[in-house]
């Protein structure tokens, strides 16, 4: 049984064709009325007669991740095998849906997310702006959940097998803007297998309601608070391997190699001396050997991508 969680946040003049365009694949759909201002959910109610609506209301905002949430919730309680996220607004094609799912259906992966970055000439009618910003969180992203097989993390597009989702901490889970990130955060402590679906961007006159001052404010130290969660969970609590000895002996070379070199040349400015060569040379090594651990660091993160799906286990 597939199932579709709709987040309603200002998405009235797109929502009824976006329902419409659902196919008969879907079992039940959950409208999520997130304190729409516009009366998005009732407006549903009231325009369609479709029996898989199910319409769930907010009486405060919790934001795009809070309302996925209580959706995913609902999904659970009726007993839903996959639950597709999907955007109100008119900017995620729901004949995607079937493409989307396979790869859960098959047993291949866990988690399912669209991809806008697949086809170049597609692509270029992304706004510019948006083209950029979504390529460097997608580099972020990499680092901070270890999905470097994947792109387009922020593309809230996705599906993911019910058996998967009991096991997330969905109280945990940001409410807001950071959700698909942090949903990604999650996923790889879980250890979990995430495929990237090709889909084709859509823009109309619709308006994001992200502000970028927000991104630019908060999504920095929860990037920073992830990433030093992950490595704590997968390198050091649960394994100990060759990438937490090349990451920690790489930190601490180079952390030697800068103390050592300042102290150094510290003394030497206050004697009034040159630096010897030898002392330079030992402070250099010790940071260049740190950036060849971290390198090798980075590359068995690389290596250590999930590839065996957790939903049968």
């Amino acid at each position: 049984m597939i199932a579709v969680v709709i987040p309603c946040y200002k998405v009235r003049n797109h929502i009824l064709d976006v329902l419409q365009a659902i196919g008969n694949e879907v079992s039940h759909i959950y409208i999520v009325d997130d304190a729409c201002p516009e009366n998005s959910g009732e407006y549903v109610e009231k325009n369609t007669k479709d029996p898989r609506i199910k319409v769930i209301y907010h009486e405060k905002n919790k934001g795009v991740g809070g309302a996925v949430i209580t959706g995913y919730k609902e999904a659970i309680s009726d007993g839903a095998e996959i639950v597709v996220k999907l955007d109100g607004d008119g900017q995620m094609n729901p004949d995607f849906i079937p493409k989307l799912v396979i790869p859960i259906e098959t047993g291949e992966a866990d988690y399912s997310k669209g991809n806008r970055f697949f086809d170049v000439e597609k692509l270029l009618i992304m706004p510019r702006m948006r083209l950029i910003g979504n390529s460097f969180l997608s580099l972020i992203n990499k680092m901070v959940n270890g999905y470097w097989n994947i792109i387009d993390p922020t593309n809230g597009f996705t599906a993911i097998h019910v058996n998967v989702l009991k096991l997330l901490p969905l109280n945990k889970i940001d409410n807001r803007y950071f959700f698909e990130s942090d949903m990604l955060f999650r996923l790889s402590v879980l250890r979990a297998v995430v495929k990237d679906i090709p889909i084709s961007p859509v823009y109309g006159n619709e308006k994001s309601n992200l502000i970028i001052g927000t991104v630019l404010w908060e999504f920095p130290m929860k990037y920073v608070n992830r990433f030093l969660k992950r490595f704590f969970y997968c390198y050091l609590l649960r394994d100990f391997n060759a990438g937490t000895m090349q990451f920690l002996g790489g930190l601490l070379a180079i952390i030697v190699g800068l103390v050592f070199g300042i102290y150094h040349w510290v003394t030497s400015y206050e004697a009034m001396s040159t630096t010897p060569a030898g002392t330079v040379m030992i402070a250099a090594l010790l940071i260049i050997l740190g950036f060849q651990l971290l390198l090798s660091a980075l590359n068995f993160d690389i290596q250590n991508i999930p590839h065996h799906p957790i939903q049968k286990q």
